[in-house]
């Protein structure tokens, strides 16, 4: 799934390519696409883009008076069409311009997990927001050491990717937070040491500001085997710090990357959800 680096560059590439063009129809090509009914999508013809920001993994275009949110989820893309086909493969929706070529939203897959909202510009309490923790990259280091202390024994790789707790993080960045800060996915968030947690708030801002860095290097959304990984999706394969073997612990829909050497004292994990360290 796109994560904060690669959606916030993503937006700035829209941005640029669309600020200010002033939208002429707006269609849903899928019955599921549209999660709202109110305020209606037409409320926006006419009117320009003022700007395309972000929310976690979410893109928010701006309008006013409203504003779609665009949830891109696991298979889900935002890019120009030239086509205007009339059943695009995977079609959304698709937002068309005076003068600028049209956006579509499309989705690989069976999932029809993708999805936007419509709702009133500023509007970032209701919907697709509820419940939603701060940007991970926003905090600062006193109210992220209240964010592990409130998630007490949870492990660290799960408590980085709950959207609730931190918005923005998803697998890849953390496996790569864990790696980079030397520490266990597993570890228990709450009892992380001071200087344990300074090197986690270190890794997770510069894990987030490298990927972005890589990300506006590239002209499109890329899949997730061509990001900026150090250990993602790399089991099997020599440790760039220190050569041990990376391994991984697979889940039903992921996988949780690490090396042992540098992050659980040579230790191997357990291959499943509940056992610990095995020796």
């Amino acid at each position: 799934m796109p994560e904060l680096p690669e959606v916030r560059a993503h937006a700035e590439r829209l941005r640029a390519s669309h600020g200010g063009a002033v939208l002429s129809g707006f269609r849903a090509l899928s019955f599921t696409a549209l999660k709202t009914f109110s305020p209606s999508p037409d409320v926006a013809v006419d009117r320009p883009i003022v700007d395309v920001t972000t929310r976690g993994k979410m893109m928010l275009i701006r309008f006013e008076p409203v504003m779609f949110v665009v949830h891109l989820m696991q298979g889900g893309r935002l890019n120009i069409d030239t086509k205007l086909s009339a059943k695009p493969r995977g079609g959304l929706a698709r937002w068309t311009f005076d003068d600028r070529p049209a956006l579509l939203l499309t989705e690989a897959g069976s999932e029809h997990k993708a999805g936007l909202w419509v709702l009133e510009a500023g509007d970032t309490q209701g919907g697709p927001f509820d419940g939603l923790g701060p940007d991970a990259d926003s905090l600062t280091a006193g109210q992220f050491d209240a964010v592990l202390d409130s998630a007490g024994k949870s492990r660290l790789h799960g408590v980085l990717r709950n959207q609730k707790r931190l918005a923005g993080l998803g697998r890849r960045l953390a496996n790569e937070i864990c790696w980079s800060a030397r520490l266990s996915p597993f570890a228990p968030a709450g009892s992380l040491g001071s200087e344990e947690r300074e090197r986690l708030f270190v890794a997770m801002h510069d894990c987030i500001e490298a990927s972005l860095a890589d990300e506006r290097s590239r002209n499109e959304m890329v899949k997730s085997a061509l990001r900026l990984a150090a250990v993602h999706h790399r089991g099997g394969r020599p440790c760039g710090r220190c050569g041990d073997t990376i391994r991984q612990v697979e889940y039903r829909a992921y996988e949780v990357d690490y090396c042992p050497t540098c992050q659980t004292g040579g230790k191997v994990l357990a291959d499943n959800t509940t056992s610990k360290f095995l020796k």
